[in-house]
């Protein structure tokens, strides 16, 4: 099969193929992703969670991340991997730069940043350095702090607006790719239809360019909690392989995610 790359997603959103998209911390995991032909696998620093059993995602040191990263390149070939910028780690553009440097030499294909338009700069460098970046915004894990816990947003018709126009100033900086998170499913449409990039939703609704979700709430062995977006794939199939390759296919046919899964 052909690697995936940029590129490839650019096409599948221009013929609204659906992008089906995992994350993934080791070499075993994301080999049998691979050959199950996932299109995406994020090193997420949801491994902060899931892998280590925190609270959130703010332990995560970019050392954590460039292990995993390298891990996974190790059992990816034909999947386009992205890796997380983890918190604190892109504060300024000029730190950004060493830390995505690191990701990238460790394997990653993209580096993720969350945040609006306090990143221009960052990531217009970035990108001028010849490093792909994916945006996220929404529900940004690094902010809960923030948004006083892992809430929903965009629902006021001000928030739905400031992130429309974040998302087109992203990808005017550069981004080639975006993750909405946890945001009502009409707003993830708007966003979608609004930008040439690739989006890519976790709780937002079918009308994205493509879905993503945490392995382990995919297969329902997560730690902490099983998020409303998700769906435990391994209790349908009864089989790790068939609950990723229909996983795969619900994405594809747009039966996943279903209104069960997104919020209003």
């Amino acid at each position: 099969m052909k690697k995936i790359t940029v590129s490839t997603l650019l096409k599948m959103k221009a013929e609204q193929e659906k992008i089906a998209a995992i994350t993934a911390y080791d070499a075993s995991f994301a080999k049998l992703f691979d050959e199950q032909n996932i299109d995406v696998i994020l090193i997420g620093d949801s491994l902060g969670m899931v892998l280590k059993g925190e609270e959130d995602t703010l332990g995560v040191s970019v050392d954590e991340l460039a292990y995993h990263t390298k891990s996974v390149r190790n059992g990816a070939q034909r999947a386009f991997v992205i890796a997380d910028m983890p918190f604190m780690s892109y504060a300024s553009p000029e730190q950004s730069y060493q830390n995505a440097a690191t990701l990238m030499r460790a394997g990653a294909s993209m580096v993720k940043v969350e945040g609006g338009e306090w990143l221009l700069d960052t990531i217009s460098g970035l990108v001028e350095r010849s490093v792909p970046v994916c945006g996220h915004l929404g529900l940004t894990p690094q902010s809960v702090n923030v948004f006083g816990g892992f809430k929903v947003q965009g629902r006021e018709q001000s928030q739905a607006d400031a992130l429309l126009e974040s998302a087109i100033a992203l990808e005017k900086a550069g981004i080639q790719l975006l993750v909405l998170e946890c945001v009502p499913a009409a707003l993830a449409k708007r966003v979608t239809q609004s930008v040439s990039i690739p989006v890519i939703g976790i709780g937002a609704g079918v009308d994205t360019d493509g879905q993503i979700l945490v392995m382990h709430d995919m297969l329902g062995i997560s730690a902490n909690y099983m998020p409303k977006f998700s769906k435990d794939f391994l209790a349908q199939t009864g089989d790790i392989r068939q609950a990723v390759a229909t996983y795969i296919e619900d994405v594809k046919a747009r039966n996943f995610p279903t209104e069960a899964h997104w919020f209003n």
